[in-house]
């Protein structure tokens, strides 16, 4: 099938490159020239593990293109893709103006049946619009028909290529046999369950799940809080709990908090949704402000631990929100570190692969690291903010030898603390 991505951020590109992997002949479009002209240079715009070479092969094999006109582009395809972002306004609503943008141009661009198809987290009834908006932009040509569907993107940064080609579900939201034939024949190769519904529903399906995790990543969060005061170890509540099929394990790590593009944006948004149609999303609220103080918890462990904060050299593992990505879009590391050096400490970091984005947001006086043995030299403590696997595997000896005092607090309890005892560090964790 000759399918259109308009929008070439994470879910744009990855999409893309996973549609021509399975056969199909694919244009990815932006507005943004440069970032085009380095996409067809293969200079990445995002890092995600395995994209590179996948968008390689397919531009090898002529399945995969890029171009910033969307005109041209529409004219070639069978089935839209709308893929661009959808960036909180200041009172939580999603800003819609690129879908509402995209919308218009596609339409402008149609010259006969087109398929348009919502993957960027939408409200709810945003495919309404969506039509509204082409149907307006077609007024003087009459005959050219559409349909818009919604398909909700369920990609989890780090591991979006595993998560397009083996996902749990998909879902397809369309009003017409023929839209739901075409994205039934589409997506047939991943051999998964499909879930068919009315355009409303996928859209609140895609923000329900994800406000839904949020909130259980902020429940195990405050359980960590009290297992602290009592003596308790979240990780092994967090077992047994997993435990229960009707639980189950994900999503119950302790730390310091989600971050990323999607789940705050996500969540603001839906309470907003729920505010305008007369329903209080008040358990979102509070997974909220669970969320924003645990951030803020963290930093009173740090501060507690070094007694004065002024002059201490802290070295910190891990920027990006998560690992896997080199994603700073409402990291933890970026409060945290700004926190710190408003009471003169002194930072030294390092992240796998969020750093080049870092150095370019983050305060001129902090010092980026080789490695994770550099970070930690001469440190009073180190910090650990993002789960790499690197880390974890780390030599903690050579690491306790280089500090000037062995103290590591450890925001994803990533070691056990008997292990870190017996070795003679002092190591805080998370609700342990």
């Amino acid at each position: 099938m000759n399918i259109v991505i308009v929008g070439t951020g994470y879910v744009g590109l990855v999409s893309g490159t996973c549609f021509a992997e399975l056969g199909n002949n694919v244009i990815c479009v932006d507005n943004n020239k440069k970032k085009i002209e380095n996409l067809k240079k293969f200079i990445m715009p995002i890092y995600e593990p395995g994209l590179d070479d996948l968008m390689r092969r397919n531009v090898k094999e002529r399945r995969l293109s890029f171009s910033s006109s969307i005109k041209q582009a529409v004219k070639a395809s069978d089935i839209i893709f709308i893929c661009v972002g959808t960036p909180s306004k200041d009172n939580g609503d999603a800003d819609l103006t690129y879908v509402e943008n995209v919308a218009r141009e596609i339409a402008l661009s149609m010259d006969s049946y087109r398929l348009i198809v919502d993957k960027s987290t939408v409200p709810v009834e945003t495919g309404k619009w969506v039509a509204h908006t082409v149907k307006m932009n077609l007024k003087n040509r009459k005959g050219i028909k559409f349909d818009v569907a919604s398909c909700p993107e369920f990609l989890r940064e780090g591991h979006a290529i595993d998560d397009f080609m083996r996902p749990d579900r998909i879902v397809i939201g369309a009003e017409t046999k023929t839209a739901v034939d075409l994205l039934t024949r589409l997506f047939r190769p991943l051999k998964t369950t499909l879930v068919v519904t009315d355009i409303n529903s996928a859209e609140l399906i895609k923000h329900a799940s994800n406000s839904f995790l949020a909130a259980k990543i902020s429940f195990i969060n405050a359980v960590s809080r009290l297992c602290e005061k009592v003596g308790a170890d979240v990780t092994k509540v967090a077992y047994g709990m997993g435990l229960d099929r009707r639980i189950g394990r994900s999503f119950l790590d302790a730390g310091i908090g989600y971050g990323g593009s999607c789940f705050p944006k996500d969540v603001d948004a839906f309470i907003r949704i729920g505010e305008k149609h007369g329903c209080n999303l008040s358990i979102l609220k509070e997974a909220r402000r669970i969320n924003s103080e645990q951030i803020k918890v963290f930093i009173r462990k740090i501060e507690d631990s070094l007694w004065v904060v002024k002059d201490k050299t802290i070295g910190l593992l891990g920027l990006s929100f998560k690992p896997g990505t080199d994603d700073l879009r409402n990291a933890p590391s970026l409060e945290i570190v700004s926190a710190l050096l408003s009471e003169g400490a002194k930072i030294k970091a390092f992240d796998p692969q969020a750093m080049p984005k870092a150095r370019t947001i983050m305060d001129k006086s902090v010092k980026f690291c080789a490695d994770a043995y550099k970070a930690a030299a001469g440190c009073d403590c180190l910090v650990i903010i993002t789960e790499w696997d690197e880390f974890k595997s780390m030599d903690l000896t050579r690491i306790k030898k280089s500090m000037k005092q062995p103290l590591i607090i450890d925001g994803r309890n990533i070691f056990e603390p008997r292990t870190m005892e017996k070795m003679g560090i002092k190591y805080l964790s998370m609700g342990r």
